[in-house]
């Protein structure tokens, strides 16, 4: 039987790392911060990963206590898999480790990404500063899922699953989302060219798109 290997560390950081710290671990991490998945859906959001080796990592992050299976309640009698408490708290550290590999000079921007990975991206990539006074909710639309964005106060709230009262509904891929927010993509002529779709308050999008940035690379060295 194969043993998982350890660095053998009493640094706290370098267990954390034998928690989450092997290939495609944080990536299913990733996959679940914004609610829990069956395996076909982990299979969907990275798949480039073989089902044995998610299983294998699901085992793993199972037996750390990062996430717990669950089973849903008829009809559907499936089973799902689902942070625990102490997972979702790698929110913070995940979103800045996003804000922090998009700053490298060998980072392809524009690179294709997964619904999820978009939509945390939004989180990673929010302006406050530049959030001030917006007050709008955004139902965004991606292939069959939807997301409810709200802007208030200088904060941001995404989660899975329609806006109660949006001010604007957006539909559209993820890859063009990418270049409506971070490449500033004119709305109107995305539309025009039929890769995008939207109905209610022109001006909450607009607001809305300009409340994310990246930010620049970091110097390279000796630059």
């Amino acid at each position: 039987m194969q043993t998982r290997r350890s660095y053998d560390d009493g640094c706290a950081a370098a267990h954390a790392l034998d928690l989450i710290g092997d290939r495609w671990a944080l990536l299913i991490v990733r996959e679940l911060l914004l609610g829990p998945k069956r395996f076909s859906g982990l299979r969907s959001g990275l798949p480039n990963i073989s089902p044995n080796v998610l299983t294998q990592r699901l085992n793993e992050l199972e037996a750390g206590q990062v996430l717990q299976r669950r089973k849903l309640p008829q009809p559907a009698s499936a089973w799902v898999y689902e942070l625990t408490e102490w997972g979702q708290s790698l929110e913070p550290i995940l979103l800045q480790l996003a804000h922090w590999g998009v700053r490298s000079p060998a980072f392809v921007r524009g690179a294709p990404l997964g619904i999820d990975a978009v939509v945390l991206s939004l989180k990673a990539m929010f302006r406050p500063d530049t959030a001030t006074g917006v007050d709008a909710c955004i139902q965004l639309h991606f292939d069959n899922e939807v997301f409810s964005a709200t802007i208030k106060d200088g904060e941001l709230e995404i989660l899975r699953g329609p806006a109660l009262r949006p001010a604007a509904t957006l539909s559209t891929s993820p890859q063009r989302m990418l270049s409506l927010v971070y490449g500033k993509s004119d709305i109107d002529e995305v539309v025009s060219a039929g890769m995008a779709d939207y109905s209610g308050d022109r001006s909450a999008l607009d607001a809305f798109f300009c409340a994310f940035a990246l930010p620049p690379p970091a110097l390279q060295s000796g630059a």
